[in-house]
């Protein structure tokens, strides 16, 4: 199958332990089960995927850099990096490769400290509280994107 868009699907710091780690908030879907239907939802409609998870940030960074001229879109869970990572944030700006924030958990059904997103303002949208639906809702909203474009 030939793959009209790529698209990069990131996740941050503790991600890893998907499934095990408060699956009140996260689920009990292990993040290889999560990547996995994304990546079979994405085929499905032409579109490839490619995963990458650090709990460090520079190597985050350090994809999202890759992303440009490489990538149509960019899903990143940027776990708790949302909250204070500058340094995602602007490479996230100086990509400009189409960015959707994805949350599993409600945050603002949460601690006060997870209310305030500092990466936000530089990605298409964000979406939270749907488990790892989430993701597959993040893919839905590029696609969009794409087809406006």
């Amino acid at each position: 199958m030939s793959f009209s868009y790529k698209i990069l699907v990131l996740n941050g710091p503790n991600l890893n332990l998907t499934g095990m780690r408060e699956p009140t908030h996260y689920g009990s879907a292990t993040l290889d089960e999560i990547n996995s239907a994304l990546s079979e939802a994405a085929s499905s409609l032409g579109i490839e995927t490619v995963f990458f998870q650090s709990n460090h940030e520079g190597d985050i960074i350090d994809y999202i850099h890759s992303a440009l001229d490489t990538f149509d879109g960019i899903i990143l869970n940027a776990g708790a990096f949302t909250h204070y990572s500058y340094a995602i944030r602007d490479a996230i700006a100086a990509v400009k490769v189409p960015t959707v924030e994805v949350h599993m958990s409600n945050v603002h059904a949460r601690e006060e400290f997870r209310h305030t997103s500092v990466i936000a303002p530089v990605c298409i949208g964000s979406i939270a509280g749907f488990g790892s639906f989430s993701y597959h809702l993040a893919l839905a909203a590029l696609i969009e994107r794409f087809k406006k474009n």
